[in-house]
């Protein structure tokens, strides 16, 4: 179980003597500069949260007061300095601290004790209906295991080259470390549900054994979600229910912009998924962009500033010089041209 004594905190809200841990909960791993993600997905959990699943949003103490506003009788703002034994200070394979303890909270979260089960979560992700513990959990004890093999991913030359070529290489390194004889790929991306059985057997039965921690697994390969999915695989520490992943991910702009140009909407989606994720890692300099904002201003976003510096001034040289404005033009020779048949 959690306890706090000794720890000082006007946003914390966790007792020393801490409560028995939720059936299932939701886990918001976060910091600063994702506030504005963060207070977007709080909301959209607070107006959909059916069953009403504990939050608990996890940050570096010193966001504790940036993120003080989002604490609150179903949500908890807990430090990541909770976990300080498990974190690094240090870049692992490559990767900032930063991004590395992201992955080692997910990791080490049920330590804590507050939670049987637990949805991860990312910032950029949001709720686009009504969601209840069924959508998480198969059986008492067992959630589903959101698995795929990411053919689609696999087959997109865009995300391929940019992610796939590496990623793969690294999921069969992981495959061999557990001893996992599949030749499927079979994991998720994130927005998984994590099972404190299964990572009490990750920890004693295979990190221990091999005088490793959560850092040197990472080391090894960067990928939580799949240390945890073939270690399952591998051990059968509870029974396996897949199921296709419930949160529609856009990987790159390109996935966005298919759905925008096909006239996808939030409503439509809502129909196959609890949820959506349009990775900040792209879509960062367009602001806290979602599938409820209006098509033009979606598909604007993703127009370089170079090429709408480059239209502006085409429209500015057209209508100066007399024809009026370049669009009007273009419908114009082309109803002219419908015309004459």
């Amino acid at each position: 179980m959690l306890h706090t004594a000794g720890y000082s905190s006007d946003v914390t809200t966790v007792e020393p003597e801490a409560s028995a841990p939720a059936e299932l909960a939701l886990m918001l791993k976060s910091y600063a500069p994702d506030l504005p993600y963060a207070q977007r997905l709080v909301e959209s959990i607070r107006e959909y949260n059916a069953d009403g699943i504990p939050l608990f949003v996890v940050v570096p103490e010193a966001d504790l007061a940036a993120f003080g506003g989002l604490s609150g009788p179903d949500a908890t703002v807990l430090p990541e300095e909770l976990l300080r034994e498990h974190l690094t200070a240090e870049p692992i394979a490559g990767f900032s601290p930063g991004y590395m303890n992201q992955q080692i909270v997910k990791l080490a979260f049920w330590e804590l004790g507050l939670a049987d089960n637990y949805l991860c979560m990312d910032s950029d992700a949001v709720f686009v209906r009504p969601f209840r513990r069924s959508d998480f959990m198969a059986a008492p004890g067992v959630p589903y295991s959101f698995l795929t093999e990411d053919a689609e991913l696999h087959s997109e030359p865009e995300y391929y080259a940019a992610h796939w070529a590496v990623r793969e290489p690294k999921l069969r390194t992981i495959q061999r470390e557990v001893g996992l004889d599949e030749p499927r790929l079979l994991t998720c991306h994130q927005h998984a549900v994590f099972s404190s059985t299964v990572l009490r057997s990750f920890r004693d039965n295979f990190l221990a054994p091999r005088g490793i921690d959560y850092r040197d697994a990472l080391s090894i390969s960067p990928y939580e979600f799949s240390w945890y999915n073939m270690w399952l695989q591998k051990d059968q520490t509870i029974p396996i229910v897949m199921r296709e992943p419930v949160f529609k991910t856009f990987h790159n702009a390109s996935q966005h912009l298919e759905y925008l140009l096909r006239g996808v909407t939030r409503e439509d989606v809502a129909r196959g998924y609890v949820g959506l994720v349009i990775n900040s890692n792209y879509s960062r300099g367009a602001g806290v962009v979602g599938m409820e904002d209006a098509r033009h201003e979606s598909l604007a976003s993703y127009v370089p500033v170079k090429d709408l510096a480059k239209a502006a001034a085409y429209s500015a040289w057209w209508r100066a010089s007399g024809h009026g404005h370049p669009v009007r033009a273009l419908r114009r020779r082309m109803g002219a041209m419908l015309e004459r048949g």
